[in-house]
């Protein structure tokens, strides 16, 4: 598999697999192509002969230059068992250390199960939250009114 930074031309190819990777959930409102324009130097995907993957989407902080946070992240269901996500997570953390980061935070929904597994087998951590599911710490209203999250962080 080929890895390397996301291109303006990689918007399309990304977009169009957002919903059917998440099994039909809508999910392309959440990736503008605003993050692709912008965040370049700190997104990448991985190939397969020609084929995407996968992805991850994101950058450093403007407001706080030691902490990187990551968007978004697909990994195409063909490849879930290849280490896509785990490889492209560890590139952007690589990426942001030498850009002087000490943390990388991200969310996931709390009916994301698989993520909240993914991230905290990352060594992410869970931030407390308001209340708790299933011995989960939830953040209610983080993404606005009824968009409860799970919050992560990663230290380095």
């Amino acid at each position: 598999m080929k890895l390397r930074s996301i291109h303006n031309n990689d918007f399309l190819r990304i977009s169009t697999n957002l919903n059917e990777w998440w099994g039909g959930r809508n999910m392309v409102d959440m990736l503008p192509r605003l993050f692709i324009d912008h965040f370049q130097d700190t997104s990448f995907l991985l190939e397969k002969d020609g084929q995407l993957m996968g992805f991850v989407i994101g950058f450093v902080s403007q407001s706080h230059p030691d902490k990187a946070y990551i968007h978004f992240v697909g990994v195409n269901p063909e490849a879930r068992k290849e280490k896509v996500g785990h490889r492209l997570y560890e590139h952007f953390f690589q990426i942001v250390k030498e850009k002087g980061c000490q943390m990388v935070g991200c969310v996931t929904s709390p009916v994301n199960t698989v993520s909240i597994k993914f991230h905290t087998k990352l060594g992410f951590s869970i931030k407390p939250g308001d209340y708790e599911v299933n011995g989960i710490s939830i953040h209610q209203n983080y993404d606005g009114i009824g968009q409860d999250r799970v919050v992560f962080e990663k230290r380095f």
